[in-house]
């Protein structure tokens, strides 16, 4: 590759910028193929509950909403005519089931507004999230709007859904738009010249464009939620400048010692490019733990996530390089006057090193202070209530959500909001079980193969209605709440699944499905958990070759996360800052939420853990010396890992200009765990536990030790001969 590239540099770079291109293209449709939702847990009860319900029965949970509003009243003749005939043409849509409305025969008064104005149709769209997505889209323009004397709002889950994915896809271009310039101007300030402060932003454009068509790609082979796409976006362009910042960096070092552009360029792949390639796979490593939870939105997040650092990475070792090479030592040109690169201090003396060295001469108070803080800042978590996000996640502009307000505000109940009980195994018992769950509190009535209930008896014998409850061998009832409320609703769910039933039951519906996504994401977590803390220790120790630092790594890094969570709490879920960050307080955090932020932020934390370590261990090569190897490479790689982290931070910051809730989660998570982890942890807390381990830090066992040496990465670069393991190992107690 360096060879070709010295001899056809041009050449290569024009077919590199022909594929960006060519993806760039690809990926202009990419959310017409993503899809809203994935909150949901397809193996758990109310999933399975879900395919019964569509295979057995042809039936769909009620997730279609048509707001009817009439000048009149519900009860006029021409409203009611204009009513009936579009709820029949709603019926007759293929994939469209259960429509019931104020209007149909046998539905209840609860099905118009307390001001007699108004009036719901509620359907259910057959399919899994993704056709249910594509579906709802032409059904809400052909019914929307004006009918004769009728005005249809259209809302419902899947509307929701839907709209989720176009104000994702707005979020995305905005956040683009914001974070571009802003992090050129910081580059400018980084490097002191356009020609240096460009080079990142060719690279992240680069990284972007080919993340976005081979997302689109994925998506002919697997489902993807469309906020994946957002953090995708985003993370390709903070770890393409990150990766970019530590080679440019290296790069300009070694041409400052007076080497040649190629052997600088040899120089700069053999140490700052293989931290680089070593630090993508933690991320990797990271954010592959997603790809464990049956959530979509989850694992969307880690298919995404592991494609873009992959994309960085090759990016930043590939076409970098390349333009490096071309450059040689005009990469200083265009030096601005105003923007004045601070001289680099002499060895010893800048603010890393002296800092460095006064924390390891107080290690034990300084590093519990430190702790102390953040345990502290993380305290509000301990409090933390796990939901899934409704309505309230979106814009109050947003049709759905106002919809979704009206209902609430003028209707007792919309069988919008039920539960339903599937018996897959037998028909048998309907009339004691439907009697049992209609005396559940909060329940206004049950509707099943035997007619009606309601407290426990009779509200009206079956009808031409309740034939779809029941098969020859199966049936399901219909269990309809006497509210919206969200946390009555979690409730009913609950009880309702406690009810004794005639034989084997399945609870399905919305409230049903966010307690069982709720119960899946704590299940699988310890499994994700284990997965990456056990990769992580063998990619640091290969890294390394000691036992020690790696698990130093994981709790440290694990420290920088106390303060993101606590703030997540405070912020989002108390509702302090709701005003002037513009969001609804819904008093719980999506649970989804802490689990993909930490495995991002838990990711990008070892990432600046592998600069530091990856400086640090070729100084210790060197001079054997671990508190002086600590000092000079904090001193060394501190300021990288300080820009970076201000950058990536920066770029984050794009993600508070979303409109949905839980995105601007990250947009205050993410920067607070980045600058945490740059500053308090590498800054003070490694030094403060490095001094107090000594020369036990690089410690691993003979075997082990014999492993590394095998198989293990070292540090290249212009460092001199390395000391041995010998040379090196503390002295054994």
């Amino acid at each position: 590759m360096f060879e070709l590239t010295r001899r056809r540099g041009r050449q290569v770079l024009a077919v590199f910028a022909v594929f960006a291109l060519a993806m760039g293209i690809l990926s202009s449709t990419l959310f017409d193929r993503v899809h809203g939702g994935g909150y949901s847990d397809p193996g758990g009860e109310s999933g399975r509950a879900t395919e019964i319900l569509r295979d057995e029965f042809g039936q769909a949970a009620p997730n279609f909403v048509l707001l009817v509003q009439t000048e009149k009243s519900v009860d006029d003749p021409e409203s009611a005519t204009a009513a009936t005939e579009l709820a029949r043409r709603l019926k007759n849509e293929p994939d469209v089931s259960g429509v019931v409305s104020y209007w149909t025969e046998g539905t209840q008064p609860s099905l118009a507004s307390s001001d007699g104005a108004k009036g719901l149709i509620v359907a259910g769209i057959l399919g899994a999230e993704a056709d249910v997505d594509r579906k709802v889209g032409a059904l809400a323009d052909k019914y929307g709007g004006r009918h004769g004397v009728l005005d249809v709002r259209v809302g419902g889950y899947a509307m929701l859904l839907h709209e989720t994915v176009e104000q994702s896809e707005r979020d995305a271009i905005l956040g683009e738009s914001i974070a571009f310039p802003i992090t050129l101007l910081a580059l400018l300030f980084v490097f002191g010249g356009l020609v240096a402060a460009s080079l990142p932003v060719v690279v992240a454009l680069v990284t972007v464009m080919i993340t976005m068509g081979a997302l689109w790609l994925l998506t002919l082979f697997v489902d993807l939620a469309a906020t994946a796409t957002n953090v995708a976006t985003l993370l390709g362009l903070g770890l393409a400048i990150d990766y970019s910042l530590l080679i440019i960096n290296r790069f300009r070092a070694e041409l400052a010692t007076g080497a040649q552009p190629a052997r600088a360029v040899r120089l700069t792949m053999r140490s700052a490019g293989r931290t680089v390639a070593f630090a993508a796979v933690t991320v990797g490593v990271a954010l592959s733990g997603l790809l464990f939870f049956p959530l979509l939105a989850v694992r969307s997040m880690g298919y995404a996530g592991l494609a873009v650092t992959v994309i960085a990475a090759t990016v930043s070792l590939t076409l970098l390089p390349m333009i490096l090479l071309l450059l040689g030592s005009r990469i200083d040109n265009g030096q601005l006057g105003w923007f004045l690169r601070a001289p680099r201090p002499a060895p010893g003396e800048g603010f890393w090193h002296r800092l460095a060295t006064f924390v390891m001469r107080r290690p034990v108070p300084i590093g519990l202070v430190v702790a102390a803080i953040l345990l502290l800042l993380g305290t509000p978590f301990l409090g933390v209530k796990l939901g899934f996000p409704d309505e309230r996640a979106l814009p109050e502009s947003m049709n759905n959500r106002q919809v979704t307000e009206i209902v609430q505000r003028d209707f007792t109940a919309t069988d919008a909001t039920s539960l339903f009980a599937v018996l897959p195994d037998s028909a048998t018992g309907l009339d004691d079980y439907a009697r049992k769950l209609s005396q559940v509190e909060n329940v206004q009535r049950v509707d099943t193969a035997t007619g009606s209930y309601s407290h426990g008896g009779f509200l009206a014998l079956p009808t031409e209605q309740h034939k779809r409850f029941g098969t020859a061998d199966a049936a399901y009832l219909a269990v309809h709440p006497d509210t919206t409320d969200p946390d009555i609703l979690d409730r009913v769910a609950s009880d309702v699944r406690a009810v004794p039933a005639p034989s084997r039951v399945l609870v399905g519906g919305t409230a049903a499905a966010n307690a069982d996504a709720i119960d899946a994401v704590k299940s699988t977590l310890p499994t994700a958990l284990g997965f990456v803390v056990i990769v992580m220790l063998i990619v640091l120790f290969l890294l390394t070759g000691s036992v020690v630092l790696p698990l130093v790594a994981i709790v440290l890094s694990a420290f920088s996360l106390t303060a993101t969570f606590g703030a997540l709490v405070w912020i989002f879920q108390d509702g302090h800052l709701s005003g002037p960050l513009g969001f609804t307080v819904t008093g719980d955090l999506p649970a989804t939420v802490p689990v993909m932020l930490f495995a991002v932020a838990f990711g990008l934390a070892m990432d600046y853990q592998v600069f530091l370590l990856s400086r640090i261990l070729e100084e210790y090569e060197r001079t054997g010396k671990n508190e002086s190897a600590v000092a000079f490479g904090l001193e060394r790689i501190g300021r990288i890992i300080t820009a970076a982290a201000v950058l990536i931070s920066l770029v984050f910051l794009g993600f508070l200009a979303s409109d949905i809730t839980f995105m601007k989660a990250f947009g205050i998570g993410l920067p607070l765990a980045v600058l945490v982890d740059a500053t308090l942890v590498r800054g003070l807390l490694l030094p403060s536990v490095m001094t107090v381990l000594g020369d036990w830090s690089w410690w691993a066992p003979g075997p082990l030790e014999k492993l590394h040496a095998r198989f293990g990465f070292d540090e290249g670069g212009a460092a001199p001969p390395m000391r041995s393991r010998d040379e090196r190992r503390p002295a054994r107690v």
